[in-house]
């Protein structure tokens, strides 16, 4: 049952040969899943299957997101580059139904991550073998399609100057670096590193007239997409010295009132807000190349919505709100473990919401949803209220 986790590859001034071999090592992990359907329903998720699916996580949750990449934003544009006559015809047909099958597989394989990764964990036995083959069949013809025409057709195009630029490019996104081709200076790395967009596309007639049902609907979308802390976004205040500060802090609740989190009133962004109730959110959800940028104004939940949000979190939050003077500085972290253990002792089961501690909403004024595309030549839709609560919705360059 335990597959070959290692086997000899190719090297990058070979880049259609790594491409192969990277699809030979799918084909592996595509066998493993078809063992995997003979025997879990037999020995259940012991320690051979418990090993077989986290081989098949561990590869197709990167590598097989590496291999879409070489090919989406390397290969096809050099090949586009360079096809002409009956060659650009065949790719114009072919391009638009590689990147859809990219784009099929990994829905796909969301349905099968969380099965795989219960039986990984011991936590589950049940793997759909009508999955599976829907994405061994889909996998399996979409392999056949680029080395029947793809590959060949780039090693009829491409001269060892676009194979090199090929192979360096794919040893760039995985990270690698030789004696030959060394990674370049931390500095020069830093201003070459770029990610070019492609998912999707946001028009104006694709959005809703109400930017809180278009964010909901976002919102939902990067739920579904397994993105990581879809509720993480950053809050950006002002001091009074004019000075901007940002922070991370988790969205508890959105309606059409506006955007809630909750934290101390007299950390620095409490402070700042008292001051100057003018704020600006941003959500990135980059699994999905998509940030939401919000600007509005802010203010307080009320007492009852803060007493029962503050209820409803586990006691060590509770208890970790109450000992904390967040932002106040302090002289070690033991002196802030005794706090906490302090507060324990007199709390109790069911402490009390301390008067300085609770809710914030910002009240959206202006909504701009981003949509990543190729060249830098992004998506923007902005929503701006109007007096009357109506919004105005327009384009913006990128």
């Amino acid at each position: 049952m335990t597959p070959i986790l290692h086997d000899t590859a190719p090297d990058f001034d070979q880049p259609i040969a790594v491409l192969k071999h990277c699809h030979d090592r799918i084909r592996k992990q595509l066998a493993t899943l078809d063992k995997l359907l003979a025997h879990l329903p037999e020995f259940g998720a012991d320690e051979q299957a418990r090993q077989a699916a986290g081989a098949v996580l561990k590869y197709f949750e990167k590598a097989a997101h590496l291999h879409h990449e070489d090919e989406e934003q390397d290969l096809i544009p050099m090949l586009r580059a360079v096809a002409q006559g009956e060659d650009a015809a065949t790719l114009q047909a072919l391009a638009p139904v590689i990147l859809q099958d990219h784009k099929d597989m990994d829905a796909m394989w969301q349905d099968l991550h969380e099965q795989l990764t219960a039986i990984a964990e011991g936590q589950g036995a049940a793997l759909s073998a009508s999955t599976v083959q829907r994405f061994s069949q889909r996998y399996s013809s979409h392999m056949e399609r680029e080395e029947g025409t793809m590959a060949p057709m780039a090693l009829r195009l491409f001269g060892p100057e676009q194979m090199a630029q090929l192979g360096k490019a794919m040893q760039r996104r995985r990270g690698i670096g030789t004696e030959a081709n060394p990674v370049p200076a931390i500095g020069q790395a830093v201003a070459d590193l770029r990610k070019d967009y492609g998912q999707a596309s946001l028009n104006e007639t694709d959005v809703m007239d109400d930017p809180m049902l278009q964010f909901t609907q976002w919102f939902e979308q990067a739920l579904k997409a397994e993105v990581n802390e879809p509720n993480a976004m950053s809050v950006a205040t002002v001091g009074p010295d004019g000075r901007p500060s940002s922070r991370i802090v988790l969205v508890k609740q959105f309606d059409e009132r506006g955007f809630t989190w909750y934290t101390n009133y007299d950390s620095r962004k409490g402070q700042e807000l008292e001051g100057n109730q003018h704020a600006a959110l941003l959500f990135f959800w980059s699994e999905l190349e998509r940030q939401v940028r919000i600007e509005g104004r802010v203010e307080r939940t009320s007492s009852e919505e803060s007493d029962r949000y503050f209820r409803s979190r586990p006691l060590k939050s509770r208890l970790s709100a109450i000992a904390s003077h967040q932002s106040a500085p302090i002289a070690s972290r033991a002196e802030l473990e005794q706090n906490y253990e302090m507060v324990a002792q007199q709390a109790g089961d069911d402490p009390a919401r301390p008067g300085n501690w609770g809710g914030f909403r910002l009240v959206p004024e202006r909504l701009e949803f981003w949509q990543g595309r190729r060249s830098r030549f992004h998506d923007r839709i902005i929503y701006e209220r109007q007096e009357d609560g109506s919004w105005t919705r327009l384009r913006l360059q990128p």
